[in-house]
């Protein structure tokens, strides 16, 4: 059975940087479902784009075509333990993130590693390589040990890395351009707490603890910071496991507070950090920047000198994720590890010559190396460089100018994120990307899966 909206019903992406109109949109209520839809559309010389929540800010979902809705396919179909405490989880592609983290909680699991938002669907995460931070960690699509695609011959198709190798590296991370994810095996991890540890920092004190043996990413299981533009601070983040069994949530507490009433104050505080002062405060500061330009640099120095430390511990899916109510554009690239300070360096010195205002802080993250053939971090170690711009101020110019210095890093760019690269310089940074194209072309001939965007990135 398949649920459909009614014709030219026009849908925008969350970030509002792509809206369009397809011809139908529909949301198959299982796999049978959703190969009839496929099927269907090629018979009526339609292209098909799979969507998920829509948080990628690039055209990824956009079509003129048929909009095909995974959000009927979320259930988990089975759970295969592992020695070490983990299991290979079996769950439909369209799950939402917070859904799925909510599941393998209940079954005393957890995600190897997140990003910080969990409002996307597991699909979409995947196919646009999303990540989190951590130097000994890898991003989501190499946490992906099968899947079950259904091809545009209507074929459905179970691959992994000994079954259809290709397939299965094409489709963990391809933009759903060599099919429709159906169903995803993830290996996850026995469930587990983080301990995080926020503190502003001086940038250069940042950049120095970047290298040498007890550096800051290698010493953390998760590290990640926030510099502000127009100042020479940064907030620092530092994630660090423990067992699930450490208690209930714990952070600093007032006069001695413990037990319940220090856990109501941990997330008291925490509501304060993360919602009244990181979304509602923010909000007001951006809108701020919007009338008066001059003042986010003696707005940025002032909230990077307010920053306060903070500790607390909880469950690892509750740390990772923080709530994002500020609308915003982001683009973001992946540098060599190595060359993050002297690649920050230029975008500081370009903001300082460009005259441009920035009140959203620049967020840089880290990975390790993987083997996935579309991925940000294939075959080296990243670093990630993230640029933000609120959603009522013009991020073109911005973006654009920090674009040319992570172009000229080797940097590589997000696939579900602005960046204004196409096929030919694509093609440069990626050395698998022949083979992805081979997988396309044998499976997708005739473009049924294709889209302005995967044209754009892929080629005709």
């Amino acid at each position: 059975m398949t649920t459909s909206t009614p014709r030219a019903q026009a849908w925008t992406n969350w970030a509002r940087t792509t809206t369009c109109t397809p011809a139908r949109i529909v949301a198959p209520r299982d796999e049978e479902a959703v190969r009839a839809a496929v099927l269907a559309a090629a018979g009526r010389g339609e292209t098909v784009r799979a969507v998920g929540a829509g948080h990628s800010f690039t055209p990824a979902a956009a079509t003129s075509g048929v909009m095909l809705s995974l959000d009927h396919l979320t259930g988990l179909e089975r759970l295969v333990p592992l020695p070490d405490g983990g299991s290979l989880v079996t769950v439909g592609a369209g799950i939402r993130l917070y859904a799925l983290n909510t599941l393998l909680a209940e079954n005393g699991l957890a995600m190897v590693n997140l990003g910080d938002i969990d409002r996307q669907s597991l699909a979409g995460a995947l196919s646009t390589g999303t990540h989190g931070t951590g130097g000994r960690l890898t991003g989501l699509a190499a946490l992906v040990h099968g899947v079950r695609v259904l091809t545009a011959d209507g074929s459905v198709v179970e691959a992994d890395a000994q079954r259809r190798p290709a397939l299965f590296q094409a489709a963990r991370l391809g933009l759903g351009a060599v099919g429709v994810l159906l169903a995803v095996t993830l290996r996850t991890t026995a469930a587990y707490t983080l301990t995080a540890q926020e503190e502003p920092w001086a940038l250069d004190a940042v950049l120095d603890g970047l290298t040498g043996p007890g550096n800051l990413v290698d010493t953390n299981d998760h590290f990640e910071f926030y510099w502000f533009p127009h100042t020479r601070r940064a907030l620092t983040k530092r994630n660090n496991r423990g067992p699930a069994d450490t208690g209930s949530r714990r952070g600093p507490l007032p006069g001695g507070a413990s037990g319940a009433s220090a856990s109501r104050w941990s997330r008291a505080r925490r509501w304060i950090d993360d919602e009244l002062l990181s979304n509602g405060l923010f909000t007001v500061t951006n809108e701020v920047g919007v009338v008066a330009p001059a003042t986010i640099p003696s707005v940025n120095n002032i909230a990077s000198r307010a920053l306060s430390a903070r500790t607390y511990t909880a469950p690892s899916h509750e740390v990772f994720v923080t709530p994002r109510r500020v609308r915003f554009r982001e683009m973001e690239y992946a540098v060599p590890r190595a060359d993050l300070p002297e690649v920050l360096g230029e975008v500081d010195r370009w903001i300082k010559s460009s005259g441009e205002r920035v009140s959203f802080p620049v967020e840089v993250r880290f990975a390790a190396p993987d083997d996935v053939w579309l991925s940000t971090a294939y075959g080296r170690e990243p670093a990630y460089i993230a640029v933000h711009q609120y959603i009522k101020t013009p991020h073109e110019r911005y973006f654009a100018g920090v674009e040319t210095i992570l172009r000229r890093a080797e940097g590589r760019p997000h696939w579900g994120k602005l960046h204004t690269l196409g096929a030919r310089e694509l093609r440069e940074l990626y050395p698998r990307f022949e083979d992805f194209q081979a997988v396309r072309t044998e499976l997708d001939p005739a473009g049924l899966f294709a889209n302005a965007y995967t044209r754009r990135v892929f080629g005709d």
